[in-house]
């Protein structure tokens, strides 16, 4: 790989989570947009959701490790994190863009 490319991937990454931490800067200290039980699980599960994910890309491992050989009980606890950090990525960056148009509207 390039060092272009690797280059790329970086910055790529820190705009995303750059973007990531703006909307959870927004959940935890402006007014949310949102109905507050989406803010209140947001507000619960994003700490959570950053260091779930930052265990799974330090470990380069699949998102959502199923295996035919798992039990009910294993398969729960392996999807229960990636649908909650998927549902507080949705509504914190929700709650985020819907705050600034918010904003620009109103200027």
């Amino acid at each position: 790989m390039s060092s272009k490319n690797k280059r790329t991937i970086l910055i790529l990454r820190m705009l995303i989570w750059a973007l990531y931490f703006f909307s959870g800067f927004i959940i935890y200290s402006k007014k949310g947009i949102l109905p507050s039980v989406l803010i209140t699980f947001s507000r619960i599960i994003y700490p959570l959701s950053v260091f779930w994910l930052q265990i799974r890309i330090k470990k380069r491992t699949n998102f959502l490790p199923i295996d035919s050989k798992m039990t009910t009980s294993q398969l729960w606890f392996n999807i229960l994190p990636v649908i909650a950090s998927l549902l507080t990525v949705i509504f914190s960056l929700t709650n985020a863009f819907l705050y600034i148009l918010e904003i620009l509207i109103n200027s």
